[in-house]
């Protein structure tokens, strides 16, 4: 018979609360000992972390703002190439979007970074520009083609044994090239030398400004020869002879004024009932001041303002856009145009923007060359109307 046997009949033996007690103090200690253990190496951590704040830690200009904004490393790259003409962050550089790259391209220029290149565009959508009703389209190559059915399906009645031979739409293709569009921005290098000095949008807010005024002088009278065609350019003939390949024009009835009020009816309702819809009337501020004081038979004004802030006027219920690069006016001037833009007028762009920095040429200057390309046409001649102020 075992020890353990005679103990269990004898009833001796270890007690168990004395069992439990001895299994909580075995815990209790190894639980002390893991803590130790924790607390060890945290406190090697942190010493750790101490020791590399220290390293790195250069001293430098306070940042001005509450907090300094984190810029991504394209920015970083963009901002030293602008001050400095350090471009070899940007040759390194290496980012998945393509909108993003900075390939360096053959005359040394390079991309600008995608915050810049959208806060041009932003501007430049904004402003006052035939840009901001028309179509817009980003492409890749050197021109971009529009293709258009301005003819009707022939159709014809059928019966049972017969069915009527019906003629077949034509289609032509519009051809819209890109030119190259450039602003020559300087500043001088102390200014760049300044980090507080917001070179970014400095930089942005010349190129857009310069971009938007050349864009919306093109879009509306451009010759096509490397600037975009503006719709103005086109042969304009009488609506009632109108024919594809050219504008219609309404006549005022008077040389060099409206005559009537009627005038602005005949010419919303020169335009198909399609393209109404989406009307919108183009004229410049000296034009908007007259057609400001015309009156219906019933003494009520064509014109009225917006209802809310940002909203644009309207003349019979359709919006105005104030383009000062209409023409004012005068005997024979299509001083007015009404259409749908939309349709009517395409505004084709590659979506990159370059920057060439140039520290010579002006001294102590440094100019900024930079360019975009873009083109732009009338898509569909049926979709604007223009109102001449003559009498036939």
């Amino acid at each position: 018979m075992t020890m353990t046997e005679q103990k269990a009949r004898t009833g001796e033996g270890v007690s168990p609360v004395h069992e439990v007690s001895s299994a909580i103090a075995g815990f209790m200690s190894e639980f002390k000992g893991f803590r130790a253990n924790i607390d060890a190496k945290l406190q090697q951590q942190e010493e750790r972390l101490t020791m590399l704040d220290r390293k790195s830690y250069t001293p430098a200009r306070p940042v001005l703002a509450t907090s300094a904004e984190i810029e991504a490393p394209h920015q970083k790259a963009f901002d030293a190439y602008v001050r400095h003409g350090d471009d070899d962050a940007l040759r390194g550089l290496e980012l998945e979007g393509k909108a993003m790259s900075t390939a360096v391209n053959s005359d040394g220029g390079y991309l600008v970074d995608p915050r810049t290149s959208e806060t041009i565009r932003s501007v430049l959508k904004s402003s006052a520009s035939i840009r901001q009703i028309a179509n817009v389209v980003n492409v890749e190559a050197t021109s971009y083609d529009v293709l258009v059915d301005h003819t009707d399906v022939g159709h014809g009645w059928a019966n049972e044994t017969s069915v009527a031979e019906t003629g077949t739409p034509s289609i032509d293709r519009i051809t819209i090239p890109l030119h190259e569009l450039s602003a020559l921005p300087k500043a001088s290098q102390r200014l760049l030398d300044d980090s507080a000095f917001d070179v970014e949008g400095w930089l942005a807010g010349r190129i857009a400004d310069k971009f938007a005024r050349a864009e919306a002088s093109a879009f509306v009278g451009g010759d096509g020869v490397d600037k975009p065609k503006g719709f103005l350019t086109h042969t304009a003939v009488d609506n009632d002879v109108w024919a594809w390949g050219n504008l219609g024009y309404v006549p005022t009835g008077t040389d060099g004024d409206f005559g009537s009020a009627d005038a602005i009816v005949d010419l919303v309702y020169a335009l198909g009932a399609t393209y109404r819809a989406n009307g919108t009337f183009v004229m410049n501020s000296k034009t908007a001041g007259a057609v400001r004081k015309l009156k219906d038979a019933d003494g009520r004004f064509l014109w009225s303002d917006g209802l809310a802030a940002g909203e644009p006027a309207r003349l019979m219920g359709y919006p105005v856009l104030i383009a000062e690069d209409m023409p004012d006016i005068a005997s024979g001037a299509d001083a007015i145009a009404f259409g749908d833009f939309a349709a009517g007028y395409t505004v084709a762009e590659r979506p990159d923007l370059r920057i060439l920095r140039d520290p010579f040429s002006a001294k102590p200057h440094v100019l900024f060359y930079a360019t975009k390309r873009v083109g732009g046409d009338v898509s569909d001649f049926a979709a604007i109307k223009l109102l001449r102020f003559a009498v036939a």
